[in-house]
């Protein structure tokens, strides 16, 4: 019997190495939100005990490394089971250490990977690749939120897969490197490169702060074409870069990621259009590919640290918008990583190994066929239904949807689309829209609800570029606007969006906005601003301000409301309770009106929030 040769073997380990990272990106997906909503407990957990319960988990398997490889089939099971059971597993300590387990056998049989020699490119690219091509094809809703009886099939199929090319290894792989940039790699795809959410936004449009839905396809075909120059990037190794070249490189790495990073959406909507994503994940695939350099004596420390790299870049960047330090910088901090291979540049004799998989032009114009249709799988060719105005008034709701995620940690879309739903809404205002963050799985809760309610969007970004407020409707908007508002010491930005509608034959302004009070302190200043602005913006039209407000009823922000011609719309329907969402007592979520009368207002009952959502018709 002829043994395989080695370009099998290495093939085999390849698929093993990308197949792994698909599983454990998918959980990272659910791992992540679930420290925030289910350990956090809507930051009523110290940050400080959040933070080290979360890097423990990325800390532990260092002490394992020496015997990684001894268990590395185990940890490779470990992971395959805890992705499977996410897809049944769903909400509060289950879901949260269930991840947690399989996050710890990921690290395992990662490190035991790297310490068998092999390099870390390709697999690692095409790893995240598939992932991001998943999350487009599935509209960034990943498989642990669908329906079991097709998500688990799926995920069954990719565990058997991974765990099918983990049973026999290559006896002798190649020795190679590339194990560092793992995490810094995993982390800034997931935030910015190989983004849908990011790429989408660019394209929807900026007018006064004021993002709006995107074309149809063009972003997709702009985020697989970003897939594709990552791919390619990564699998092409050159030794005759000159420095210029190199440090060129290294540049524009950090200077986009600053782009992408930076909290103002007027240079970040240009960092996220066509060139800056795709420019900026050939260079990142580039990265490495420089890092695949010989690898001596193989460890599975280096890996280890990249992925500590990406927790602390990760809970760093989101930890800002709750302690108030400016986190644009955290993403160029891991930037510098492969910045740092971009400059050092590939070895002299490392020119791409044998045995790794050709990048010929049949496998090119493959990887280019997948990459440019399989987003487009995620994209609903079903027209939005038109706009009509109610009979008996315009029905309005009012919700913050924190991120999508219930008090149980789990991510329910079609349930949060069924609630608004059986309001019958004319215009629907949001709070806590996330738009991209990694922290919260990278989805895009407003594209996701616009397509199950067939309403279009607006949204205005507050915290930075990828979350904020917005406002669903479908009559006619005659404009827009968004400012910033003060933050007076809180340390969460907030924003307030002005949309002008067209209703029967009337015009009716809506603001939707998210107060942040600074701590131990009445919102004053910002009330202020949004009393302003409202009255500037409405021209004289009817009017009302609506979202999760963080007032009271009968409290000085209220009455500073008033006392600037913002009228109580629930005053005649108190109490209105609708936080927390299992268990209303506190009346924080408001409708305050100029011209107008709130009727037949309802508290919803759907717990797929911290928040109830409120309705009320304005006539």
């Amino acid at each position: 019997m002829t043994p395989p040769s080695r370009s099998s073997f290495a093939r085999t380990d390849t698929l093993a190495l990308a197949a792994g990272i698909l599983l454990l990106v998918d959980l990272l997906r659910v791992w992540l939100p679930s420290i925030i909503t289910i350990f956090g407990q809507a930051a009523s957990t110290p940050a400080e005990l959040m933070g080290a319960f979360a890097f423990a988990w990325f800390a532990v398997p260092f002490a394992l490394v020496r015997f990684a490889r001894r268990v590395s089939f185990v940890a490779a099971a470990g992971l395959a089971t805890a992705r499977l059971a996410l897809v049944f597993v769903h909400g509060g300590q289950p879901q949260l250490y269930v991840a947690s387990a399989g996050l710890f056998c990921g690290l395992v049989w990662l490190a035991a990977t790297a310490a068998r020699g092999g390099s870390a490119v390709p697999g690692v690219p095409l790893g995240l690749a598939a992932a991001a091509l998943q999350h487009a094809a599935l509209d960034t809703v990943d498989l642990s939120w669908r329906a079991w009886w097709w998500a688990a099939p799926v995920v069954l199929i990719e565990a058997l897969i991974f765990l099918w090319y983990c049973w026999k290894p290559a006896p002798d792989p190649s020795h190679g490197g590339g194990w560092l940039l793992a995490g810094p790699a995993m982390l800034l795809t997931g935030m910015f490169v190989l983004s849908p959410p990011v790429v989408a936004m660019g394209f929807g449009g900026l007018h006064d702060r004021v993002v709006g839905q995107p074309p149809p396809f063009v972003p997709q075909v702009v985020f697989g074409l970003a897939v594709l120059a990552f791919l390619i990037s990564s699998l092409s190794v050159r030794s005759n870069w000159s420095a210029v070249e190199r440090w060129g490189r290294a540049g524009f790495l950090l200077l986009g990621t600053l782009l992408a990073a930076w909290p103002e959406p007027a240079t970040g909507s240009w960092a996220a259009t066509a060139v800056v994503p795709i420019f900026l994940a050939s260079i990142l695939g580039s990265a490495l590919a420089a890092a695949r350099r010989p690898a001596p004596r193989p460890s599975g420390y280096p890996v280890l640290t990249g992925m500590l790299i990406f927790a602390v870049g990760a809970i760093g960047y989101y930890a800002a918008f709750d302690i108030g330090y400016p986190n644009f910088w955290v993403p160029v901090a891991v930037a510098s990583v492969p910045a740092w291979f971009l400059i050092r540049g590939p070895a002299e004799t490392s020119a791409a190994p044998a045995d790794s998989p050709a990048l010929s032009f049949r496998v090119a114009a493959i990887a280019a066929v997948v990459c440019l249709a399989v987003p487009l799988a995620g994209v609903s060719f079903r027209p939005a239904p038109a706009g009509a105005a109610s009979a008996g008034g315009l029905r309005l709701v009012a919700y913050n949807i924190r991120m999508g995620f219930g008090l149980d940690g789990t991510f329910r879309p079609d349930t949060a689309a069924k609630a608004i739903a059986e309001q019958h809404p004319d215009v629907v205002v949001l709070s806590e829209v996330d738009r991209a963050w990694l922290l919260n799985g990278g989805h895009d809760d407003l594209q996701a609800l616009s397509r199950r309610l067939g309403l279009r969007y607006l949204f205005a970004p507050a915290a930075d570029q990828y979350w904020g407020d917005a406002v669903m409707t479908n009559l006619p908007v005659v404009r827009s606007e968004s400012i910033r508002l003060s933050r007076a010491g809180a340390p969460t930005g907030a924003q307030a969006l002005g949309v002008l509608v067209e209703y029967g034959d009337r015009r009716l302004a809506v603001v939707s906005t998210h107060i942040q009070p600074p701590p131990d302190a009445e919102p004053l200043v910002q009330v202020g601003e949004i009393a302003e602005f409202a009255t500037r913006f409405a021209e004289g039209n009817p009017a009302v301000i609506a979202g999760d407000l963080n007032i009271e009823p009968g409290g000085p922000a209220l009455r500073a409301f008033a006392d600037a011609g913002w009228a109580d719309g629930f005053a005649r329907f108190r109490p209105v309770r609708t936080f927390p969402a299992d268990a209303p007592a506190k009346e924080i979520d408001h409708m305050l009106v100029n011209g107008l009368t709130c009727t037949a207002v309802t508290v919803g009952t759907a717990v797929t929030s911290d928040h109830a959502l409120i309705a009320a018709t304005l006539t």
